[in-house]
């Protein structure tokens, strides 16, 4: 199991934002998290990326341990393990968060060569085969203002590559685009949930989470309410909650 998460708790001013959520993760596993705006899925996102720290539970990533609960209280490693598990993992956001001074090369070039020691000239081999990936061979020396979001989110996919995560995080990667556009980066997640990647997606696309998704997690008020294959949770479930969910989904085609 790559991922394992048990019992986590998060409260923001007393409120539950993430109320004992419990999930795990297989190797190649494509898991997407559902649900409305507010019902905790990016919390719980950056809560696993380290961004947030949970109040109380259990993190373990490919057999490292982030956190776990002592006398109910979060303990968190040691900084040496926490650097360890934060290179097992990549994070895409929404917004993309390029770096708007740095050209598309410099932005996928800068991390490899900082966090992992690699040398200018492999980090820009790695960097030009990602792009050749991504259909941005020849944008290598623009800056993200000159890309549309299309481009500059797979930018930020490929930075993410670029540093050979087990687990890839995804946090609504298609919500800063218009229809159009959302194709192009769901073109590439699929491509690389072809290739095994790891891959934990909270996008507001059923069809799309329906398609490409082993497992789809219905995510409501801070708790997971229901979680199975795409068909059983969008074809045939019996929550109340999620029928309620997906009914709006439909009427607002």
């Amino acid at each position: 199991m790559l991922l394992r998460a048990n019992s986590l708790k998060k409260k923001f001013d007393k409120e539950n934002v993430l109320d004992d959520i419990s999930l795990e993760v297989s190797q190649g596993e494509v898991v997407a998290i559902i649900g409305p705006s507010g019902s905790g899925k990016s919390t719980l996102l950056r809560c696993l990326t380290q961004l947030e720290r949970v109040d109380s539970g259990r993190i373990e990533i490919d057999g490292k341990l982030m956190v776990d609960t002592v006398e109910g209280k979060a303990q968190y490693s040691d900084s040496k393990t926490l650097h360890e598990i934060l290179l097992d993992v990549g994070l895409v956001f929404q917004n993309f968060n390029l770096f708007p001074h740095y050209s598309v090369l410099k932005n996928i070039m800068d991390a490899q060569i900082k966090v992992l020691n690699r040398s200018k000239e492999e980090a820009r081999v790695i960097a030009m085969e990602l792009l050749k990936k991504m259909n941005l061979a020849d944008r290598e020396d623009a800056y993200p203002c000159e890309l549309s979001g299309g481009q500059q989110q797979r930018i930020a996919i490929a930075r993410a590559l670029a540093l050979n995560p087990k687990i890839l995080f995804f946090d609504e990667p298609t919500s800063a685009l218009d229809p159009e556009l959302t194709g192009e980066i769901l073109r590439v997640i699929r491509g690389l949930a072809n290739e095994n990647m790891t891959m934990v997606i909270v996008t507001h696309e059923m069809a799309f989470a329906r398609e490409v998704a082993d497992r789809v997690i219905f995510m409501d008020s801070g708790i997971i309410i229901e979680q199975g294959p795409p068909e059983e949770v969008f074809g045939n479930t019996v929550n109340q909650r999620t029928k309620e969910f997906l009914q709006r989904w439909s009427s607002e085609k």
